[in-house]
């Protein structure tokens, strides 16, 4: 019997129409990474880290999976380009998108990989990660 692991994900989008891409990222979540156990509200945001007449819609959630975080982030990576995204932020240069899916935290897993890092470091600054994440959360954050 394969282990399932508990993935708590970021999704925003901020470029066309921004709840049925997300709508259309859950679902996707499902299939490809395992079931969507819990979604938080949408919240709609200003941009972080850079300028943009466009807001964004942002949301949490958490699915149980038999991926590896490496598997997990590659199925999220399809996602996103399934879904129109052309390019990911490099040296904190953001950008308008039509959807991100970031990986916040597996299971208890710390992963310090060159393009994979679980906890997301930056999820503590951000307000738009976190008023969603704890909406979800079942025991809190450590």
């Amino acid at each position: 019997m394969t282990k399932s692991h508990t993935v708590y994900f970021s999704l925003g989008s901020n470029l066309g129409d921004r709840r049925r891409t997300m709508d259309d990222a859950l679902r996707m979540l499902a299939t490809r990474v395992g079931p969507v156990e819990r979604v938080s509200s949408y919240y709609e945001t200003e941009p972080w880290g850079f300028s943009s007449p466009h807001k964004f819609l942002n949301a949490c959630a958490c699915c149980q999976t038999a991926e590896s975080p490496l598997e997990v982030l590659r199925a999220t990576q399809a996602i996103e380009r399934e879904l129109g995204r052309k390019r990911k932020s490099v040296a904190g240069e953001y950008h308008d998108r039509p959807i991100d899916i970031d990986i916040l935290l597996y299971d208890d897993l710390t992963v310090d990989k060159p393009g994979l890092k679980i906890p997301h470091p930056l999820m503590w600054e951000r307000d738009f990660v976190m008023r969603p994440l704890r909406e979800i959360l079942r025991d809190g954050l450590r």
